[in-house]
């Protein structure tokens, strides 16, 4: 059996558990908040199930990649739990040093082999499918936020996955809104993937209706608004942004550009009219303020030092962190909460500093080294993707490119987008060789043609149709 097949059930059984896994990552936030708070603490893993599913299935179907990233990653990822248990060995007993260092597994290594698997079972319109779920679903969560931003800091809607204190305050009282997600994190990433397949559509006729793109449009932009986060607003600039790069390599691909652009301000003026969004961009504009003064800095320069804090930070500590680091795990919320018992960062909130404490100037350095060179590598793809007229993997690139070279992977929420959206966007990479991902334009029936070939004459025949075999009678012409 043929695992490329459409047909072969075993593709179909990863594909939908693919959709799973989108649907946990947009949901289990609820979960932990609302629906199943006393299991807040064990649904931070309920995709890893689904990840494993899908790996024995695609051994299964011999579709799971064996190319040089994800065998690399997998001899970083084991020696890392080796180095794990040298380095723990003297202070704890062996169950908690799995347990630890276990999820520190997961957490970094675990879901990274998806990334080269969804493009070999994706086909183009399961990309687009899933592109028209996440535009659909932003009015919804939109909605959701708006009624959050409204209710007081310590209402239900407002509860952490915890149950423990309230959210992270933007400004002026309100809080910084999660949407379904546990914390806000899960909003920039949701924004900016919709915001690529937004963006796409709009460039492209026929993709999705245009009632699902106004309503999406409106929607995001209130979201981001209320949101009263500072993320949201960079992570959704930057997916917008990446069209320079298609402007420059291929002007022809954004033949809409000035169409889309007088859509967007149109609907940007009526939004801009509605209370909440005014109440939401003072509150925005407030947070943006008081963080600038706090820092001595301008807004521009605070969003500009805030990325690349995080590198910085891993540059200062490379020196003192030990040969075989402190072990997998330890440096993540949840590995010191099966520690201390509380969510806190025991080594750094920084991703690369964690990374390198972690697991020590050599195989941290290492796994850091991995993630660059993935992204730089698929930034590559994605451009090559735009020259041939395909826009799309570059804009969902856009949004998962700085997350996963630097994102924190110990918030189940950051790794799963970071995941999720750079599959997808090696997945759309399939459609390359086609002039649009959207619907065709209906083509005829080979009957209606065939009746239309028939009513022809000899001679309209030879003038029109294909020009007939030497070997083959033409009818009344030859006689």
């Amino acid at each position: 059996m043929n695992p490329n097949n459409p047909e072969n059930p075993t593709i179909r059984h990863i594909r939908r558990l693919i959709w799973l896994y989108f649907w946990l990552l947009l949901l289990e936030g609820a979960l932990r908040k609302w629906v199943l708070p006393q299991l807040s603490n064990p649904l931070l893993i309920v995709r890893d199930p689904v990840v494993l599913l899908i790996y024995l299935l695609a051994i299964r179907a011999r579709v799971f990649p064996r190319n040089a990233w994800v065998v690399s990653l997998a001899i970083i990822a084991f020696l890392s739990l080796a180095v794990s248990f040298i380095a723990l060995w003297p202070y704890l007993p062996p169950g908690r040093i799995a347990l630890v260092s276990g999820f520190g597994f997961r957490a970094d290594f675990l879901h990274l082999p998806l990334i080269f698997l969804m493009p070999r079972v994706l086909r183009p319109e399961d990309v687009k499918r899933i592109g028209w779920w996440s535009l659909l679903l932003v009015v919804p969560m939109s909605l959701l936020m708006v009624a959050q931003f409204r209710a007081a800091p310590d209402a239900l809607l407002n509860r952490t996955a915890s149950g423990e204190g309230e959210m992270m305050t933007a400004a002026l009282g309100k809080v910084r809104t999660a949407g379904t997600f546990s914390f806000v994190v899960g909003v920039v990433a949701y924004f900016a993937l919709a915001t690529g397949f937004l963006v796409w559509a709009a460039l492209k006729r026929g993709v999705y209706k245009n009632w699902v793109l106004f309503a999406a449009g409106i929607a995001l932009l209130i979201g981001v608004a209320v949101s009263g986060s500072r993320s949201v607003v960079g992570a959704c600039a930057v997916v917008v942004s990446s069209l320079l790069l298609v402007l420059f390599l291929r002007p022809g691909a954004v033949n809409r550009f000035g169409q889309a652009l007088l859509v967007t301000v149109i609907l940007g003026f009526i939004v801009t009219q509605t209370p909440v969004f005014k109440e939401g961009l003072n509150v925005l504009t407030t947070r943006f303020s008081d963080v600038a003064e706090s820092e001595e800095h301008s807004i521009a320069v605070g969003l500009i030092a805030r990325v690349f804090e995080g590198f910085s930070e891993g540059v200062h500590v490379f020196p003192n962190a030990p040969f075989f680091g402190y072990g997998l795990g330890i440096g993540t919320n949840a590995g010191a909460k099966f520690l201390t018992g509380e969510n806190t960062f025991l080594l750094s909130e920084g991703e690369w500093a964690r990374m390198l404490l972690e697991s020590g100037p050599v195989l941290g350095l290492a796994f850091l080294l991995w993630r660059c060179g993935v992204v730089v590598r698929i930034g590559l793809l994605c451009l090559q993707s735009v020259r041939r007229g395909n826009v799309l993997p570059l804009l969902l690139f856009s949004s998962s490119g700085l997350p996963l070279m630097n994102g924190q992977f110990g918030p189940p929420t950051i790794l799963g987008f970071a995941v999720f959206t750079t599959g997808l966007a090696l997945a759309a990479r399939n459609a390359d060789d086609e002039s649009e991902i959207a619907a065709t334009a209906p083509i005829k029936s080979a009957e209606a043609s065939e009746r239309v070939v028939r009513r022809r004459s000899a001679y309209a025949d030879r003038m029109h149709g294909p020009a007939a075999p030497r070997d083959k009678s033409n009818g009344s012409v030859d006689r």
